[in-house]
């Protein structure tokens, strides 16, 4: 801690407290700034400037210009240095010394953290879990709509202006219609999430749950980044990314993850995986541009933690991926069953065939109307899995 939980100043500091860290070389805030938070420079050229324009376009964005240091803004919230540091960490941010560069928006940040731990509606670490899981996700949002969206709309202008100089009214137009999207996705994603749970049996099955995992990998793409441009690998992942991401969605599943030549979904219900991976083989397998694509999906109990799953399942569901051919399926044992409990996939291909060919010769009654086919593979040793029996899933007549 570099400050006592009182909110005094700790004898032989300034009345803005201890630092907590440097601040990082280049960064803003560790610049020249005036009273008000600006900095200010009568020959406003070159980086200058440049660091002027990035101070207006932060308050344009946080709504407010910089008042506090870290400590002060511990301080007002009513924290200890040490737990507004860890939120600050937790949400992905460097630590800035004892600059002024907060505002607010932070201190209030910090107290509403800090209310719902003090009312125990959060532990302590479930509230830097909520930081964390909140940090990371907006903080890629963030960098996609820098990277691509802004870059697109700011290309080179007939108007005579930079890049840089465009950029503020651009974003000035942009922010509250950015802003008001994202809240509505995130509460329909949040009532999704919670009508998933609240479908739970019992309550462990709200953190152990059973599902349908898979993950979907382009096969060669190592030997495809040594052979394609940066710009065509670039666009290959993209329409990767987004092809998995639109049929997955479509189908009733939900994209965990992507790590460039793979995906990884779920889905509650073992046909709709089942659905999502033979798609995702049809529909890549119809795109020239695309490499060959290989399927694993297990079925079983799966830990869920800030948005990600983990366990044997997943586990098992990736080492299918590994084993399979190119642009197959391989399930697990668990999920075979479950399509055939379910009634997506016959138990016994050879009673489905018996049960066809009475119902053929009137003897008996139409087997129900599968939609997929299961066949059995060679068992084999699968590194800290034991034997498997994989199983190829097609799609029945």
């Amino acid at each position: 801690m570099t400050a006592d939980e009182s909110g005094a100043t700790p004898r032989g500091a300034d009345a803005e407290g201890e630092a907590v860290g440097e601040a990082p070389a280049g960064d803003p805030a560790g610049g020249p700034e005036a009273s008000d938070g600006v900095v200010e420079d009568n020959d406003e050229t070159g980086e200058t400037a440049e660091n002027n324009i990035a101070v207006k376009l932060e308050q344009l964005i946080l709504g407010a210009e910089r008042r506090y240091t870290p400590f002060q803004a511990a301080r007002s919230a009513g924290v200890s240095m040490d737990l507004a540091a860890r939120f600050w960490r937790a949400m992905g941010f460097a630590d800035i010394g004892q600059v002024k560069a907060l505002t607010e928006a932070d201190v209030l940040a910090l107290r509403r953290l800090a209310g719902l731990v003090e009312a125990g509606l959060l532990s302590e670490a479930m509230a830097v879990q909520v930081a964390r899981s909140t940090g990371q996700t907006t903080a890629r949002l963030a960098d996609w709509q820098i990277d691509s969206f802004l870059e697109g709309l700011t290309e080179p202008q007939d108007s005579g202006l930079t890049r840089t100089e465009i950029t503020y009214p651009l974003v000035e137009l942009l922010l509250p219609e950015l802003e008001e999207f994202l809240v509505y996705v995130w509460r329909r994603q949040l009532a999704a999430a919670t009508g998933r749970v609240v479908q739970a049996q019992d309550d462990a099955e709200m953190v152990d749950r059973r599902l349908a995992v898979g993950f979907a990998d382009l096969v060669g793409f190592t030997r495809l980044t040594r052979r394609l441009e940066e710009e065509e690998l670039g666009e290959l992942v993209e329409a990767f990314e987004t092809t998995a991401a639109d049929l997955v969605a479509a189908h009733g599943g939900r994209l965990i993850k992507t790590l460039g030549d793979e995906v990884l979904f779920a889905a509650d219900d073992a046909g709709i995986a089942a659905e999502i991976g033979l798609r995702l083989i049809e529909t890549m397998g119809h795109d020239e541009t695309m490499p060959e694509l290989r399927v694993g999906i297990a079925f079983g109990t799966v830990t869920t933690r800030m948005g990600d799953v983990f366990g044997t399942t997943v586990n098992l569901a990736s080492r299918l991926t590994s084993i399979a051919p190119k642009d197959t399926v391989l399930v697990d044992q668990a999920f075979a069953e479950e399509l055939g409990r379910t009634g997506d996939a016959p138990v016994s291909e050879a009673d489905a065939a018996a049960a066809e060919k009475a119902a053929q010769e009137g003897t008996g009654s139409p087997p129900p109307p599968y939609r997929f086919a299961l066949q059995p593979m060679w068992q084999r040793p699968v590194r800290g899995l034991g034997v498997v029996e994989p199983w190829m899933l097609t799609r029945r007549g």
